[in-house]
Formats: C-alpha cells, structure tokens, sequence
C-alpha cells in the first residue's frame, strides 16, 4: 500500500490517513479547497460523530445531510465519495458513490435520494449505515469532487468504474471528516444517563 502525497497528509487527521482514498488517487494539492471550496454538514462539526440515526444503530437511519460552497468556475458536475479511512484492506470500505450533483453551490437534505448513486462495498446503490463491533471507533471521509465534464456512467456503477470516470476532470475537491462509535449503551437501548 502505498503512502498518502505529503499535501493530503497535512490537509487529514492522523486516524483518516487510508493510502487507498479516492482522493489520493484522483485530486492534488492546487485543487484541494481551490477557491473556497468546502464540504460541510449541519448534523456535525468536522471530526464529530456521526449521530445513530446515520448508523445501523437506529432501524430508520437515513444518510447524513450535507452541503457545500460554490466550486471553481466552469465546474460542470459533482461527484461524492464516502468511505472508511480505518479500513485495513486495501481499498477502504465504500459507504456512498454519488454522482449528478449540479456544479453549484448546494445541499443534500437528511435521508434525500441523490440523482444518481453506485454500489457501495456491499453491492447496493444506497448510503451503507456504519455498524462496528461494540466500542471500535472507525473514522469517515467524505470526499467531494468538483469535475469539467458532465458524466455519463450509468447509476449502479461501482468504485472502479467511478474513479475512472472521474480520472483527470477533477478541478477541486474537499474532504468531511466524521467518526462512528458504537458504543454498549446503543446494544440495549439503555442509557447510563438512565440509572442516575
């Protein structure tokens, strides 16, 4: 596995280094912010943890909301890519493939269904709930990608298919970091706050 250029290194926290990122492979560091260029969510701060209803630790969990600034003039499409910078394969897991996203500054509402999505690692085009062994904490990143060209994969498209398209029309790109915990109280529905 080979290692993150040294601008993602100093742009990500230590515990969402993954060599393996879409962002690794396909953005650089002239692009990476370019003009303001931000991806952020009102459900959390970067580096906070992703709420359970964006988990499989509630039974209705949905995606989380997301939105982002303008991007570079002359972007034609967004592109955005979720996965889990804690996974020790080599490729890390693949939680979100999105695509179709207009080349403005927009948002996606909590639980909305994106204009065109691929198959995440488990072989379904939908966002893939974060579920952990009971107290492992896995780190999330969100990758968003601003293009030159419209694309015109197909939705249920894989990862592979996706980096490919996307190889060489990345203009700008920005990063979300969220964390996930599952945590013993989720298992039994019971809080400690419960028993004081």
């Amino acid at each position: 596995m080979t290692a993150l250029p040294e601008w993602l290194n100093s742009a990500l926290p230590p515990h969402a280094r993954h060599a393996g990122l879409a962002i690794a492979r396909l953005a650089d560091e002239r692009g990476y912010g370019r003009g303001g260029f931000a991806l952020s969510s009102p459900a959390f701060a970067p580096g906070e943890d992703l709420d359970p209803c964006f988990t499989a630790d509630e039974e209705d969990a949905v995606a989380p909301p997301l939105e982002w600034t303008a991007p570079p003039p002359g972007t034609q499409e967004l592109a955005l890519i979720v996965e889990d910078a804690s996974s020790t394969s080599e490729e890390p897991r693949c939680h979100w493939l999105v695509w179709g996203l207009p080349g403005q500054r927009a948002k996606l509402m909590e639980g909305e269904v994106p204009p065109r999505t691929g198959k995440n690692s488990l072989g379904n085009s939908e966002w893939l709930l974060p579920d952990l062994p009971e107290d492992e904490t896995h780190t999330y990143l969100f990758q968003l990608f601003a293009l030159d060209l419209p694309l015109t994969l197909m939705p249920g498209a894989g990862r592979a298919d996706l980096l490919a398209a996307l190889d060489g029309h990345v203009v700008a790109s920005s990063t979300l970091v969220a964390r996930y915990t599952k945590s013993e109280d989720d298992e039994d529905g019971w809080d400690d706050d419960d028993f004081e």
